[in-house]
């Protein structure tokens, strides 16, 4: 009869990757950056968990998405008050704040418990420019095999 392998908090060891955004498609993206920081990747992936890597996402402005969502997709929000839903359109929200689309994409994709905004708080890192200052984390980079080639 065979143990179930469960990680402890010793066995852990975290990493920090970088992907660059420019070109990706929306989804594609967020799906290999929530499977990082969850830590599926990796054969020690226990379910509950922080068995993931950090990742650092640069060029967010330059994400892109297929068919007609650039113009029909919409960010929902309330306000708190009956009534006071607002919808914000994607370009709006591109223009504005680039980062919060690929946030908002990654924590869709996680689940909605305390480990996965504790996961999502402290494992992703998106800026809307080449640059971020994540230096001291020597990053390593990651690309995607469907990663539109440049």
């Amino acid at each position: 009869m065979f143990k179930s392998y469960t990680a402890t908090p010793d066995d852990i060891q975290q990493d920090w990757f970088i992907v660059d955004a420019e070109g990706m498609v929306l989804g594609r993206l967020a799906t290999e950056v929530a499977r990082i920081i969850r830590g599926k990747h990796k054969p020690m992936f226990t379910p509950h968990m922080d068995t993931g890597d950090g990742v650092i996402v640069i060029n967010a402005s330059k994400v892109r998405v297929t068919g007609r969502k650039a113009e029909q997709k919409e960010y929902f929000r309330h306000t708190g008050y009956m009534g006071h839903e607002r919808f914000t359109p994607f370009a709006s929200m591109l223009a504005k704040h680039p980062e919060r689309i690929i946030e908002k994409a990654v924590y869709g994709m996680l689940p909605k418990s305390a480990l996965g905004r504790q996961v999502l708080r402290g494992k992703l890192r998106v800026y809307a420019g080449a640059e971020h200052p994540h230096v001291a984390q020597q990053p390593k980079v990651l690309t995607f095999k469907h990663a539109e080639a440049k």
